[in-house]
């Protein structure tokens, strides 16, 4: 009696179907959930799958060989199952539900442009030949059984090659840049390598810095300048550049009148052609109290990268006036007539500056710096 119990308990589970969508339970065929994600700058990159193995996970069956153009398919596979809509299928790019890719941001994936957003991510293989790597707007279906082709967003051509033995699918990023990564699914002794750039970085970064103005780092004059200055120096919008600018420089939370943001709102007068404004800003940044002897240099260098060698030049005599015999002002002189070709006015006073390095660094440069000058050569160079 104990043992038919028992065959009608084993009939009656063994007819339950899998374990229903909502329950926590282990991953059909043992293929485990994974990710990895890759920032480009801002821009975030996830690509979400699962990752199944060439040995058989349930009889340990080694399908080494037996992956491509086998277990899958060269082509688009005919779906023999019944289930879904699909006939003719791309493969899923990994295991059970769809393999998902995400970003944050508007990129180009090998060269074409694909917006912010999550995609179903599917591949066409083919047998010495490119591939074609798909990007669908279903993203949370189960495999590719309900593949629409209507409803892909982007068609990529990539090109297969070798890779070092993976046993388990996975996604990697072999290459990053400050602008680009190139994401590589490897499988068995094959990669598929994909590149994801991100066209016009600086205003990315721009973009996430007015954002972040709204937030409490809005709350500090030095966000405002930091951000006008990194709009102006990397030519985006100048409109925009002066807004900041002067909110950061306006008197009361959350601005304040010091060197820093009066000298930035002024550039950012300029440029947006307000010459008269930006020479009152100026002078009046040149003359306030928190106008130091290295952050008038500084901003003087700034000028003399950008091309302005006889606005530097000018900046750099207002600073010796303000602040006589301190470093680096002397450097700062020799520097800027260096620049305007006035040779031996550099020479003197790249010697003074000498005799006021305050490191072996500077007394180097100094030293090749005169080096240079009595050679009638320019300094800067």
């Amino acid at each position: 009696m104990r043992n038919r119990s028992l065959l009608v308990a084993a009939i009656v589970l063994s007819a339950l179907p899998a374990f229903s969508a909502g329950l926590t339970a282990p991953p059909s065929g043992d293929n485990q959930r994974a990710a990895v994600t890759q920032f480009i700058g801002p821009v975030r990159i996830n690509i979400e799958y699962s990752s199944p193995r060439v040995h058989n996970p349930y009889t340990n069956e080694d399908r080494h060989g037996k992956i491509w153009g086998t277990l899958v398919p060269y082509g688009l596979a005919p779906n023999g199952s019944g289930y879904g809509p699909c006939k003719d299928c791309p493969w899923r790019a990994g295991a059970n539900m769809n393999t998902v890719f995400t970003t944050s941001h508007d990129v180009k994936v090998q060269g074409q442009p694909l917006a912010a957003g999550s995609y179903g991510l599917f591949l066409i293989p083919e047998k010495d030949a490119d591939w074609t790597l798909i990007f669908s707007r279903d993203n949370d279906n189960w495999g590719h059984f309900f593949y629409d082709a209507a409803h892909d967003v982007l068609r990529v051509k990539v090109t297969p090659g070798k890779s070092a033995y993976h046993e388990y699918l996975a996604y990697e990023v072999p290459e990053r840049g400050t602008e680009k990564a190139t994401f590589a699914l490897r499988w068995e002794n094959l990669e598929v390598p994909f590149t994801v750039s991100v066209d016009n970085m600086n205003q990315v970064y721009f973009d996430a810095m007015k954002v972040d103005l709204n937030g409490s780092v809005g709350h500090e004059w030095l966000s405002y300048a930091q951000a006008a200055r990194f709009a102006l120096d990397h030519h985006l919008s100048n409109a925009d550049a002066l807004s900041i600018a002067q909110i950061g420089a306006r008197p009361g939370f959350p601005g304040q009148e010091n060197f820093q943001t009066l000298i930035v709102l002024a550039d950012a007068q300029a440029a947006n052609g307000m010459t008269a404004d930006a020479a009152k800003t100026r002078e009046k940044a040149l003359a306030h109290p928190t106008a130091n002897a290295s952050d008038v240099h500084q901003y003087a260098r700034g000028l003399l990268t950008a091309g302005k060698k006889e606005e530097a030049l000018a900046v750099w005599e207002a600073n010796a006036k303000m602040h006589p015999d301190v470093w680096p002002v002397n450097a700062g002189l020799a520097r800027g007539y260096s620049a305007v070709g006035r040779y031996p006015d550099a020479l003197k006073f790249a010697k003074l500056a000498l005799a006021q390095a305050p490191d072996p660094a500077n007394k180097k440069f100094l030293e090749t710096a005169i080096t240079k000058l009595e050679a009638g050569k320019d300094m800067n160079q």
